[in-house]
């Protein structure tokens, strides 16, 4: 179901006709960081915190595309091959696909499928391509931002958007040096951002994924943001933002392939020919390709 739903045809369509009026139940957890945070060990440690508590749980590790075959480089599930024979447990790796913020036009559809089909905790691992995946945030319930101790220029890391996105930070590989000046860069960044007085304000978790310590207050920190958005009506305005961004994609992804079968053909060919020649502008040439087409 989730190939199909990647390779985007009219079976992920179809798919997504299907799953769209049953969904609505399930709650998204988004990770996110940069490479070497070490999210797929958290992650799987709060796999194991979660089936602690008889929860059925799904993961999309949305992994670099492969350069050769389009499609996910699987060390996620290598690093959580632990819960691989739990029936509890669906893990599924999906490729970027070269999409610029980490994440798939395919994935809230997978997200919606599995919610359809009664996995109502889904996590969402992103990765890492050198910049934090501010996508994310349109993607997620509630966005976790994974650092490190010592994380690096904070100043830097607030341009990246980090601010923005978190609703919950965690310093994880905790057991290291530099957490209490991690924690404290991160404090910093939070009272000079003239958060609203009833806003949500992100906690600040320390974990040490390896160990899983401090993954049962990271999932109690979740828990508290998703009542305090479900009070709030915060929950339902970003699932709506969502919807809107989703659908917005979807008429643009549409519109690019309408204009590759465009720019193709003798027609395509000759006014191409008229701009290299300096005979007519590339302006005028797409306003004559596009005359009477039905966009």
């Amino acid at each position: 179901m989730l190939s199909m739903i990647e390779r985007g045809d009219d079976d992920a369509r179809e798919i997504g006709r299907m799953a769209y009026p049953r969904s609505g139940r399930g709650y998204t957890v988004g990770l996110t960081g940069a490479p070497g945070a070490g999210k797929s060990t958290l992650t799987s440690a709060a796999i194991a915190h979660l089936r602690s508590l008889e929860l059925e749980i799904a993961v999309l590790a949305i992994d670099p595309s492969s350069p050769f075959t389009g499609g996910a480089i699987l060390g996620d599930r290598v690093r959580m091959q632990d819960h691989a024979t739990d029936p509890g447990v669906f893990i599924r790796s999906m490729a970027t696909r070269g999409h610029l913020g980490g994440l798939s036009l395919a994935t809230p559809e997978a997200v919606r499928a599995l919610d359809a089909i009664g996995r109502h905790w889904i996590l969402v691992e992103t990765v890492g391509v050198g910049q934090v995946e501010v996508e994310v945030a349109g993607k997620a319930d509630t966005t976790v931002v994974v650092v490190n101790p010592g994380w690096g220029d904070s100043v830097q890391a607030n341009k990246a958007g980090l601010m923005e996105i978190a609703d919950i930070f965690v310093i994880n590989k905790a057991d290291r040096k530099g957490v209490d000046e991690t924690r404290r860069d991160l404090t910093q960044m939070l009272d000079l951002s003239d958060l609203p007085h009833e806003s949500w304000r992100p906690p600040i978790i320390a974990t040490v994924g390896s160990t899983g310590e401090g993954v049962t207050d990271l999932w109690d920190a979740v828990l508290e943001h998703r009542a305090y958005a479900e009070e709030w009506g915060l929950l339902a305005e970003r699932r709506e933002f969502r919807l809107r961004e989703e659908l917005r994609e979807i008429v643009a992804q549409r519109l690019g392939r309408r204009a590759r079968q465009i720019c193709t053909g003798e027609r395509w060919d000759a006014l191409t020919d008229e701009v290299v020649a300096h005979s007519t502008d590339p302006w005028s040439a797409a306003d004559e390709m596009l005359a009477g087409v039905d966009a």
